[in-house]
């Protein structure tokens, strides 16, 4: 059995005061939720590093009854805070993914084949009766892709006095636009709340293209045949097969369609990819970077290498002053 859950916070404050100064070490949970995962890591908010050793992830499927998934997310954050060592932490940072009222907590995830039951939940209620925490203890929400975005420029100093843009291409296809280091949302130069899954392309919206399922549907377009999951179909394209590696070039060419108008808008310095699907990166960029240069870009384009990593950085950020 696990121990008693640590989530004892020392200053109520903490999140939501940006002069509050720290002298000594403190320490969040950060959980990045994914549509079948979730990884918990202990985040020293001091330093912004994740603690050794303490990075934890759990597998599962997000259409579960919410009991059933609260539970597994509860073990994801006690075994992080148990292999951390770390006595006590001073807030809970969640990346999770839209559409989401990241102010209030609520869930408004629907039709996209994962959460349903969470659908206009208060997933901050639920972590407080869960875990048996305080009203008053931090629990603070961000867009996953706005996360992992946040996560890389605080990775990469220089990112700070730049323009980026920065995707997650997995189950579903995120977007989050950073200015100097702040989320832009809002305004003429980014898509309506800073999204672009939901932007109209060819017959449908861009996700349906760009995204597990869009690669999926691809490949049954055109084999005839049935895969359960982007990992699928990974495997087949690096075992050669023709279809799959089609299958992930025509992605390359539909992410460039759909983002190059918005990069140009925005006018970014960077493009940052993330997500599981950028572990293909192989099949799909060299066609993106192809159409980049067509359009007459010269963007720096990036992909992340430890997606995870960024995201918990980027949801715990909310918690940090320098």
């Amino acid at each position: 059995m696990l121990k008693k859950i640590k989530l004892n916070f020392s200053n109520p404050h903490i999140g939501s005061n940006p002069k509050y100064k720290r002298m000594n070490k403190e320490y969040a949970v950060g959980l990045d939720i994914g549509g079948t995962h979730i990884t918990a890591a202990i985040i020293d908010i001091v330093d912004m590093k994740v603690i050794d050793f303490s990075l934890h992830k759990e597998s599962f499927d997000s259409n579960l009854p919410v009991a059933e998934v609260m539970t597994i997310w509860e073990k994801a954050i006690r075994t992080a805070i148990e292999n951390s060592k770390v006595e006590n932490t001073t807030g809970l940072a969640v990346c999770m993914p839209g559409p989401f009222d990241y102010t209030n907590g609520v869930c408004w995830i629907k039709g996209q084949s994962k959460y349903e039951h969470f659908y206009g939940l208060n997933v901050r209620d639920l972590f407080q009766n869960q875990l048996k925490l305080s009203g008053d203890f931090p629990i603070l929400f961000e867009n996953d892709a706005v996360c992992f975005g946040k996560g890389e420029v605080f990775k990469d100093a220089e990112n700070l006095s730049k323009k980026v843009m920065a995707i997650t291409l997995g189950t579903g296809l995120g977007a989050c636009f950073i200015d100097k280091g702040e989320s832009i949302s809002t305004g003429d130069l980014v898509p309506k709340d800073g999204e672009i899954y939901d932007l109209p392309y060819q017959e449908g919206i861009a996700e349906d293209y760009v995204s597990a399922r869009g690669l999926i549907a691809g490949y049954f377009a055109l084999s005839g045949k049935k895969i359960n999951n982007g990992l699928e179909l990974f495997n087949l394209a690096k075992a050669e097969d023709k279809v799959a590696i089609e299958v992930f070039e025509k992605m390359g060419e539909d992410l460039a369609a759909i983002v190059i108008p918005w990069l140009e808008k925005f006018d970014a310095d960077s493009f940052i990819i993330g997500g599981k699907i950028a572990n293909a990166s192989e099949f799909f960029l060299p066609i993106f970077n192809k159409k980049i240069k067509e359009a007459g870009s010269a963007i720096n384009v990036a992909v992340s290498t430890d997606n995870e990593k960024a995201a918990l950085l980027g949801a715990t950020s909310l918690l940090y002053t320098a």
